[in-house]
């Protein structure tokens, strides 16, 4: 049911927007800001906050805004007066829209676990909806801050448009019309976890992008970390490390079975993704049917004989749903994606080269580790070190190509945020 845009243009008519200010000012938060300021009536974009002012500024003057109309701020107070002006305000000050007044929702499209942790405790102390495109931060303790969400009053969600967020929408559709969904899937066109930010620079200057974050999608990374926040909104888990992880050129319906339905039952659902298929790049969901009667209204209906039903979104349209999540948050409550507990899937950290002890493991994306789903429980008793908080860790002795790192692997930096929520969440959630 669509509800959203006609709310937006209710608050359009009422001349009470939704006042959102954007962490981040890369090349998907440029996308939205042009989204938000051109697209989207009774929204407004009112700071974007980047470590580097220039790229706040692009943001705003590429979808238009004048020059003029540009405030630099160093402050919540500042930032306040800017939005009382009707001026968009610039800042790097990441904190200061976490704590203005005047603003509904802060929207973290930054991909930066320890940064996006600070800015995530910041808005929920301050009373702020946060909206995140931040699968990394929401993989590694995305529990523990639902949980602190709950308790302000305030609504944490992934975000609609990228692909975990369709899924969850997917997924919500086919269990409002009875089916029960067994897998979750995600459609991929390339997954080599040996690819690094030199393989993919290419690519990444082709689209402006950032060969990091390029690689993390290549590398199997980004996609761990998309389908265990799924994972961790339906309860389901992984069939096995690293998931099944299929190529399969042809279509998602043929899926259907190439799965045991009984273990698929026994595990509660699996997360899973395949490579190649059509409709590529979209989103999956198999789901089952109990009433024979219904089952025979699903094979009029052209969705075949079962047990397995195939259902799936054929796009994911990233930055230009973002602002409907926020919408849906602001107006509603209504989370696009979060935790319904604790976790079922963790990311862990897989060597993508032979490593010598001494080394310092590099960002997400790089050079020397990839991530592969566990089950949370098999995580929790080996003692594997997440991924969410490798970049930065010494090695304290010789890792092998494709092995696991544990704790007992690694030295972690002194005084992080990420570190301390993640001790906080392993004993809030026991395997």
């Amino acid at each position: 049911m669509i509800i959203v845009d006609n709310a937006l243009k209710a608050r359009a008519a009422a001349g009470k927007p939704v006042n959102v200010a954007l962490i981040g000012a890369g090349f998907m938060a440029r996308g939205t800001a042009n989204q938000i300021l051109n697209s989207v009536p009774g929204m407004r974009l009112v700071a974007i906050a980047n470590r580097t002012l220039d790229r706040a500024r692009r943001a705003y003057v590429e979808a238009g805004v004048p020059e003029g109309d540009i405030r630099i701020v160093d402050s919540a107070k500042a930032l306040e007066a800017a939005v009382a002006d009707g001026k968009y305000a610039i800042t790097d000050n990441a904190f200061a829209p976490c704590e203005a007044g005047g603003i509904d929702a802060i929207l973290d499209i930054t991909g930066a676990v320890e940064f996006g942790a600070n800015v995530t405790l910041k808005a929920i102390e301050h009373g702020k909806h946060v909206v995140t495109m931040n699968a990394e931060l929401d993989g590694t303790v995305g529990p523990l801050l639902k949980r602190l969400a709950d308790k302000a009053g305030v609504v944490l969600s992934g975000s609609d448009g990228d692909q975990p967020g369709v899924e969850m929408n997917l997924y919500r559709f086919v269990r409002s019309i009875g089916l029960t969904p067994l897998v979750c899937g995600n459609i991929k066109g390339l997954q080599d976890p040996y690819r690094n930010p030199t393989t993919q620079k290419g690519f990444a200057e082709k689209w402006g992008q950032d060969p990091y974050m390029v690689t993390s999608f290549a590398d199997g990374t980004k996609i761990s970390f998309e389908q265990a926040i799924v994972a961790n909104a339906t309860g389901m888990t992984v069939e096995k490390r690293g998931m099944r992880g299929s190529n399969h050129p042809g279509h998602v319906d043929e899926l259907t079975k190439s799965y045991d339905l009984d273990m698929l039952k026994e595990l509660g659902g699996v997360v899973d993704y395949v490579v190649g298929s059509k409709p590529g790049p979209g989103v999956f969901v198999l789901a089952t049917h109990d009433d024979p009667k219904q089952k025979h209204y699903l094979n009029l209906y052209k969705l075949g004989e079962g047990p397995l039903y195939s259902f799936y979104t054929p796009y994911h349209l990233c930055h230009f749903e973002a602002p409907l999540s926020v919408a849906r948050a602001v107006l509603f409550g209504d989370p696009v994606l979060q935790p319904i507990a604790g976790p079922t899937v963790d990311v862990v950290t897989t060597a993508k080269t032979d490593l010598k002890a001494g080394v310092t493991l590099d960002p997400l994306g790089g050079y020397k580790t990839y991530g592969q789903c566990e089950r949370y429980g098999d995580s929790r008793r080996e003692k594997l070190l997440p991924i969410g908080l490798a970049d930065g860790c010494k090695l304290v002795r010789d890792v092998a190509k494709d092995q696991v790192l544990t704790y007992a692997d690694v030295e972690l930096p002194k005084g992080r945020t990420i570190d301390r929520l993640r001790a906080e969440q392993d004993v809030m959630f026991p395997a």
